[in-house]
């Protein structure tokens, strides 16, 4: 028995500079509505490397997809495009500014892969924990309240008499 739903967004793209602002806060906004507070920026900062990634080394064009799904208890976010080529994780030179985006995604992920895509294309995707939900708190206290105040103020244990109520206002 699944105790959740999945769920799903997806967006399709070409991968300019500007299109990648626009996902991200697409994901942020997604996931903020699933109430995946915790996650936003880890998804954000992943989402961002992988469309980088395809806007700079994707051949023969930018297009790509990048689908968001919570299964139970993991997130998955994965960018597919028309590029066969896998990409290659290398050891970034400490001077390069570039050349750090799968580290970054292995750094901040639970778990990351890449796999062919049918016959021109490949998935690169990366998994995050989703934080366990909160505990619901009770409504009524574990004790019943009113019955503490009437011991409280009855003198003998027994119930006090009602007394009738009167006015603050003369007359």
């Amino acid at each position: 028995m699944i105790s959740q739903p999945s769920r799903h967004c997806t967006v399709e793209l070409q991968a300019l500079p500007s299109r990648i602002g626009q996902v991200r806060r697409i994901v942020s906004a997604q996931l903020r509505y699933w109430h995946l507070d915790p996650l936003i920026d880890p998804a954000a900062l992943g989402v961002t490397e992988l469309l980088t990634n395809v806007h700079r080394h994707a051949q023969p064009d930018k297009l790509c997809t990048v689908e968001i799904e919570l299964l139970l208890d993991r997130l998955t976010v994965s960018v597919h495009d028309h590029d066969p080529r896998l990409p290659e994780v290398r050891e970034a030179d400490p001077t390069a500014t570039c050349g750090r985006g799968l580290a970054m995604v292995a750094a901040v992920s639970e778990s990351w892969g890449v796999r062919p895509d049918g016959e021109s294309g490949k998935v690169v995707w990366f998994t995050l924990p989703a934080p366990a939900p909160a505990v619901a708190v009770p409504v009524r206290p574990p004790y019943d309240t009113a019955r503490e105040t009437t011991r409280r103020h009855s003198v003998d244990g027994r119930r006090p008499e009602h007394a009738p109520a009167r006015s603050a206002v003369a007359g």
